[in-house]
């Protein structure tokens, strides 16, 4: 029995390592195509060529200040997105959590908004900006669901509840100063064109904590997989637990709205789809999923800048039009259950 268990630990156990290799193979190629393809096409020789050092001129500059850092943004921001949602739907309980649902988007967007429009001399600040708002979203949840502890549902409903608050203050916000919103446009909507390495300074730092917190939280939330009680009697202070995995997973989602606006669904459809592949052990989901949030993200703006060419729409509005019916097969699938 145990020999049998074994080999199909070890199959299981392939799989998945297979699987992961397969993703970081797509993310390389996705990233390649995404610096070679665009309005103008540049050859896989004059991208290595340029890469490399070896090239100048119109080459190298479109590479370098344009595509090249939109690329590191995409793959960045898809990370974050993925990575925060897929901790939240371990810490909820729920599938169809993510960091829009309990407010955390809203809070960071409605800080960074406000510090665009009205302090746009301290745009540097955006991230930071955006993390404080996704921690005053939190507190907020927390203050409103906290009944001697964290439980999912509470929290759940009382997101809801913030996220409606915070997404009408950007509505005030966008009405008392519309002569001003006009550069906050594309980020509303969850876009990275013009993206460029000053942004990539402001989110490398923010994800590069919160990567390598995610990374390192996988046996904490297989834990509470196994329920509050089980999770106690192994040693777990699982309300101190949940509360700092929340707080990694603001960290996260903050970082990518301050830089690509609000872009929804990644957060939920990703860490998901991960979940059917591989299983819901942390240790092989969390890198997945990180992994397929960069595909996801990198290929969907390079799908969004060059399906309508000469037209670029916002990568948030085409995310949308994945994410919406994806949800809606994941929630009717939960009625059916």
């Amino acid at each position: 029995m145990n020999a049998v268990t074994n080999m199909q630990r070890d199959k299981q156990k392939m799989v998945r390592n297979g699987i992961s290799l397969a993703a970081l193979a797509a993310l390389v190629s996705v990233v390649i195509a995404a610096v070679m393809i665009g309005a103008v096409h540049i050859s896989l020789h004059e991208t290595w060529q340029s890469l490399a050092g070896g090239a100048t001129g119109e080459t190298y500059q479109i590479i370098h200040n344009i595509r090249l850092p939109r690329v590191i943004i995409g793959a960045l921001v898809g990370m974050n997105l993925a990575l925060s949602g897929c901790i939240l739907q371990g810490v909820l309980r729920n599938p169809l959590a993510d960091p829009g649902i309990i407010g955390v988007s809203a809070g960071a967007g409605l800080a960074a908004m406000v510090l665009m429009i009205l302090w746009p001399e301290l745009t540097a600040f955006v991230p930071l900006a955006a993390f404080f708002g996704a921690l005053a979203a939190l507190v907020l949840v927390l203050a409103l669901a906290w009944n001697k502890g964290i439980e999912p549902l509470p929290m759940v409903l009382a997101g809801v509840a913030v996220a409606a608050l915070f997404g009408g203050g950007m509505s005030a916000l966008m009405i008392f100063h519309s002569d001003k919103i006009q550069g906050t446009v594309n980020w509303m909507a969850g876009g990275l064109q013009g993206r460029s390495w000053g942004h990539v300074r402001m989110i490398w730092p923010y994800s590069l904590v919160g990567i390598l917190g995610a990374m390192l939280s996988y046996r904490y939330l297989n834990l509470l997989q196994l329920g509050d009680d089980v999770a106690k009697a192994l040693g777990t202070r699982v309300q101190a637990v949940r509360f700092g995995l929340v707080i990694l997973a603001a960290l996260l989602a903050a970082s990518a709205v301050s830089v690509a606006g609000l872009l929804g669904f990644v957060g939920l459809i990703v860490p998901h789809i991960t979940r059917m592949l591989i299983g819901s052990d942390f240790e092989y989901l969390l890198p997945c999923s990180a992994l397929l949030g960069a595909i996801t993200v990198v290929a969907a703006d390079l799908a969004a800048r060059t399906v309508f060419n000469p037209v670029e729409i916002p990568v948030g509005i085409f995310m949308a039009f994945l994410g919406a019916p994806f949800f809606i097969y994941l929630l009717r699938k939960g009625m059916r259950k």
